[in-house]
Parts: C-alpha cells; structure tokens; sequence
C-alpha cells in the first residue's frame, strides 16, 4: 500500500512538474535567452547523433517483415498485404517504440545523470541565487529537444525503414520503384500517420520529463547519480510501454 499511494505522489509531481515545463516554453520562446544553445545541443545530440543506429535498426526492420511475410503472403496468393503490414509494423507500431527506445538508452541516462551531478555541485542553488528560473534554463531546452529529437527520428526511421523493405523485396521479385511505393502510400492513411505522431511526441514528453526530475531528484550523495540515471532509465521504458498500450487501444476503439 505504501509503494502504490509514493508512486501516485511520484505520477502527480511529474504532472505537475510537466505542466510547469510547458508554462515556460512560452517565456522560452519568446526570450532566445543562451539555453537556446542547450536545445541545438540536445537536439544535435538526441537526433543527429543517432541517426546511425536508427538507420541500421530501420532498414533491418523492413529487411525482416518483407523477407519473412512476403514468402508466406505468396502461399495464400495475398502479395498486396505485405504493404499494409510495412505500414502498421513501421510506420504505426514498431517506429515509435523503437526510437523511444533509442532515445531511453542514449539520451535519458545522460539527462538524468548531468542533472543530477548539477543538483550536487549545487549549480541549480546557484541559477536560483541569480534569480535565473531553472526549470525555464535546464528543463524546457531539454523538455523541447528531446520531443523534438523523437518525433524527427519517428519519421526517418519510417523512411529508411520503407526503403529497406524495397531493397529486400528485390531479392523475391522485380518491383519497379514507382509501383512499390505507390502501393506503400495507398495504403498509408491520414490515421497511420496522426497515431505515428502522437506516440513520438507523448514518449519524447515521458522521457524527458521523467530523466528530469530524477535528476533533480537526488541530495547530497554522488552515489545518487547513476541511481537517478537507471531510474529515469526504468521509469522511461514502463511509461513508454504503458502509453502504448493506451494510444493502440484508442487507435483501434475510436479511429479504426
């Protein structure tokens, strides 16, 4: 019982600590103050930096699902299929959850634990001293460009996801390019996209807010880092997984 009302504290400061980062996007935006440098970095960082990986997880993702569903599409004489199933593993289902993966295991740790060293070394006590809002200098730069990161990293592995179920397809038939991928956007539908979307914006929010305040988080001990790390870590995976499962099952109830 103690667990279930401290993780319901835990879920009801993160909503508040949420709806306090998106108050100073505003003030953000409007100030271009020198945490705009943070943003580029995170983005950079966030996106850029793992733009290699999700390349490599993308096309062999679509390499997978044309060279295990086409051959047994073609036993029941269903071929066409193979293009609906690209769009809900790619682009609606796997795509989101993949790069909130990525994101988890590269940009998570490294939020939580620099947070995390700041508190101790008390450099947030020293932004407050200044009278620099810290959550508007250390939290929405990060907050924006880790959504951000996540929703471009969505897109392109959806692409070069696509693109690598091409190449393989080429190994069973000859498919002109033009064919291939009119087929692809016939079957991609304006609902495909909007959940696709949705999922990589909601699981950049989870994780960036949750590797936050688990930096902020910690005391007085270093020995706290690495544990605000591997609970931003934790945290993030279950969050993602659980809004999910809630997005897919709306998807399903209200859209389809």
């Amino acid at each position: 019982m103690g667990n279930l009302s401290a993780g319901i504290r835990e879920l009801f400061y993160k909503l508040g600590f949420f709806a306090r980062t998106l108050k100073g996007v505003g003030s953000f935006i409007r100030n271009r103050n020198v945490s705009s440098r943070i943003l580029v970095m995170q983005i950079l960082f966030t996106f850029v930096q793992a733009m290699g990986i999700s390349t490599l997880l993308a096309l062999g993702i679509g390499a997978a699902v044309n060279a295990i569903g086409l051959p047994n599409l073609e036993k029941i004489s269903q071929q066409q299929l193979i293009y609906s199933l690209l769009i809900i593993i790619i682009t609606r289902e796997l795509g989101p959850l993949l790069t909130a993966f990525i994101v988890i295991a590269r940009s998570a740790t490294a939020i939580a634990t620099e947070i995390a060293g700041m508190v101790i070394n008390h450099e947030v006590e020293a932004y407050i001293s200044i009278g620099v809002d810290p959550i508007e200098h250390l939290a929405v730069p990060r907050f924006l460009g880790v959504t951000i990161s996540l929703f471009l990293l969505n897109l392109y592995f959806s692409v070069f996801g696509l693109a690598g179920s091409f190449a393989v397809a080429q190994l069973f038939h000859t498919i002109p390019a033009d064919y291939y991928f009119s087929s692809l956007l016939q079957n991609l539908s304006i609902q495909d996209i909007f959940i696709s979307v949705v999922k990589s914006i909601a699981f950049g929010m989870i994780i960036s807010i949750g590797a936050i305040t688990e930096g902020l988080s910690v005391e007085r001990a270093s020995t706290e880092v690495p544990v605000a790390g591997l609970r931003a870590v934790s945290n993030a995976f279950a969050g993602c997984i659980v809004v999910d499962i809630i997005l897919a099952a709306m998807y399903y109830i209200v859209l389809v």
